[in-house]
């Protein structure tokens, strides 16, 4: 499990090889999906959950001015003590290390 913190207007880039698997829930805030053809999805509130597998989500944004958290699940993530910072390019946002 990863915590995932996002500055107010910060996007980052989902990484589809390493979560199409992932399921997310937003901890803190309100966190924008952005879609495969760059179109702005559903904006979702603190507790909404969502998987990314087959959704066609190519980015994570903060709509707002103040952070937004979410927690990110992979499948074996567990038995891989990678940070976040290896597998998330440097867009603004702040990462939080596995908990």
């Amino acid at each position: 499990m990863r915590t995932l913190t996002l500055r107010g207007g910060a996007r980052v880039a989902v990484n589809a090889t390493e979560w199409h698997d992932a399921f997310g829930v937003v901890t803190h805030g309100r966190v924008q999906l952005e879609l495969r053809d760059g179109e702005p999805g559903p904006v979702l509130g603190r507790a909404a959950s969502f998987w990314l597998r087959g959704t066609g989500v190519r980015a994570l944004r903060n709509p707002g001015r103040r952070p937004a958290r979410l927690r990110i699940i992979t499948p074996g993530s567990h038995a891989r003590p990678a940070s976040p910072q290896d597998q998330l390019p440097d867009t603004g946002e702040t990462h939080e290390h596995p908990v």
